[in-house]
């Protein structure tokens, strides 16, 4: 995952050098993996920061998907708030792309080795793992089906490092990694009773914090959970943009 900051032309910039280079370099055709994924530049989502308005980060989108159609020929699949009034959010393009629905630029079919690309306007999320030790993927999956609900997406994987439960915490400040972890905590119970089956010597192994967070989300969990939970300051968003250029990286 690479977090990419700056104006809206320098956003830009960065995304379509980082667009050409994994175009011409990666093969999806024989990657293998457990989580969903169906391009080599998968997922490319465009954030504000500071701001409520969403009309920025939708131009830069339709700008982007323009420009990845036609110059890499890669099929683009919009998400968030669509030109003609409704919305299409990433799990629809998952299931429907290439179904029910073609791509929006690009060419109709995938890219013989880049697949394509699901590019977005959308509000900040946090990307959140949790490992588990002692479950099965059924336990995972169980508990990710739990978690489930407007504010968070997740889905439990069987992986070469363990068993996860990896999440989208769509809405951050009201549900953030605190709420998630003490809720997995919950389902997974204590002293030997759990409230999923297969679940009775499972336990949270560790925790994982992927790219980066605002800074809000940060000072609404309590600072002695911050090292329990893969939290840091400079792991923020805003902390991350103050730096001086050079140093910039995620």
């Amino acid at each position: 995952m690479l977090s990419l900051g700056g104006s809206a032309d320098e956003v830009q910039e960065a995304a379509r050098s980082l667009a050409r280079v994994a175009v011409a370099t990666l093969d999806l055709s024989g990657h293998v993996g457990a989580h969903p994924r169906f391009g080599v530049l998968d997922v490319v989502p465009f954030v504000p920061v500071g701001s409520p308005d969403l009309d920025p980060a939708a131009r830069a989108r339709d700008a982007f998907a323009t420009w990845a159609g036609r110059t890499l020929g890669l099929p683009c699949f919009l998400y968030g708030p669509l030109a003609d009034g409704g919305t299409r959010s990433l799990p629809e393009v998952r299931r429907g792309a290439f179904k029910t629905f073609g791509p929006d630029t690009g060419p109709p079919t995938p890219h013989p080795t880049a697949g394509a690309s699901a590019v977005g306007a959308r509000r900040l999320l946090v990307a959140y793992n949790l490992w588990l030790a002692g479950a099965d993927v059924g336990v995972a999956r169980g508990v990710a089906a739990a978690l489930r609900g407007p504010a968070v997406r997740a889905l439990g994987f069987d992986l070469e490092h363990g068993v996860q439960v990896s999440c989208n915490l769509i809405d951050p400040v009201s549900v953030g990694p605190a709420d998630v972890y003490d809720r997995v905590s919950a389902l997974l119970g204590r002293a030997g009773t759990s409230a999923l089956p297969g679940a009775r010597d499972a336990v949270i192994e560790r925790t994982e914090l992927v790219g980066l967070l605002p800074a809000a989300v940060l000072a609404k969990t309590p600072r002695d959970r911050w090292a329990e939970l893969d939290l840091a300051p400079d792991r923020t968003i805003e902390a991350r943009l103050a730096e001086p250029p050079a140093r910039r990286s995620d």
